[in-house]
């Protein structure tokens, strides 16, 4: 019997190759997290995301999620602002003296540096939050959960709601594709790769006025 749960594709092929992507992960429940991140940079990429424009990035657990979410995606802006100047650490090469190596004392030309083509288009948040024995999961969960979702609203940047709040192992295993015996599970990062994009695309879009 097929299952009613799940994400319903859309039918347009979304193109990734023109956008920038974050990923933000935490570090508990690391077996989990490592899938779900290779689910997501492995829809990311098929969907032409280029690997040098998937950024990631990772902090302690789930609650720092929201914090790194916000600077990750305000020092893209300020990465992709800066000159070749900024990223040589203000170094002002030949200008106070002439190049030792040139005897005509021109001044040596300024190393070529790689410049990023943009800020972040979209951002991925991946955490796994398992409930315990304590209070403590619902306060991380709803906490995180506003959190993100007031980061997305506050930038402009779509942020990818990622965290995966289980009531136990085997329910975090199978989110990641992890399962056991014959009930594998679906790896939720794939999807999230794949909503990024669209929501990267479709923010571009709808940034410039066009609906259709």
């Amino acid at each position: 019997m097929s299952t009613i749960k799940g994400i319903s594709q859309t039918e347009v092929a979304y193109d990734g190759s023109s956008l920038r992507v974050a990923i933000v992960h935490a570090r508990w429940n690391r077996v989990i997290i490592d899938a779900l991140v290779s689910g997501a940079v492995a829809k990311l990429k098929e969907r032409g995301v280029k690997e040098s424009n998937i950024v990631i990035q990772s902090v302690p657990g789930s609650f720092e999620l929201p914090f790194a979410c916000q600077k990750v995606i305000a020092g893209s802006h300020v990465q992709a602002g800066a000159n070749v100047t900024d990223l040589l650490g203000g170094l002002n090469i030949g200008s106070n003296s002439p190049n030792p190596a040139s005897r005509s004392g021109t001044p040596a030309p300024v190393p070529v540096v790689a410049i990023p083509s943009g800020p972040f288009d979209a951002v991925i948040a991946i955490g796994v939050l398992i409930k315990g024995s304590t209070m403590h999961f619902e306060y991380i969960c709803e906490s995180v959960s506003h959190a993100l979702m007031r980061v997305q609203l506050d930038t402009g940047v779509p942020v990818i709601f990622g965290v995966l709040t289980v009531l136990n192992d085997q329910q975090a295993l199978e989110r990641a594709g992890l399962g056991e015996g014959g009930n594998k599970g679906h790896n939720h990062g794939e999807d999230w790769g794949l909503a990024a994009v669209e929501m990267a695309s479709q923010t571009r879009r709808w940034g410039e006025g066009k609906f259709v």
